[in-house]
């Protein structure tokens, strides 16, 4: 996604929701990455079967800051390919806010 989307502020909409990366325990889950792409991502948030993140009940453990405020990826540069196709205003994302009971964008 490109810098000049996001408007005024040159920041994303991610940045102040996090409600797709706190989603599911389940989510999200490698699946294109190969073994060298997988090796970047810290083992600390790999979960134990190496199938996806580490989740902390439902929010992936990459995940800092405060839901609909304020947050960031930890592993931004080598996230999972199920994360970077993940785009603001998309389905995704809508069910994601709509479950935190954040406007749909």
């Amino acid at each position: 996604m490109e810098a000049e989307n996001f408007g005024a502020t040159g920041e994303s909409p991610c940045q102040s929701c996090g409600a797709c990366c706190s989603y599911s325990e389940n989510w999200p889950r490698f699946t294109i990455e190969d073994d060298a792409q997988l090796e970047l991502i810290p083992a600390k948030f790999v979960n134990a079967r190496l199938s996806g993140m580490r989740c902390d009940g439902d929010r992936c453990a990459a995940l800092s800051g405060q839901i609909g405020v304020k947050t960031c990826c930890d592993v931004y540069a080598v996230r999972p390919e199920v994360c970077r196709t993940c785009m603001p205003g998309d389905a995704e994302c809508a069910m994601a806010r709509r479950r935190h009971g954040l406007p749909v964008i």
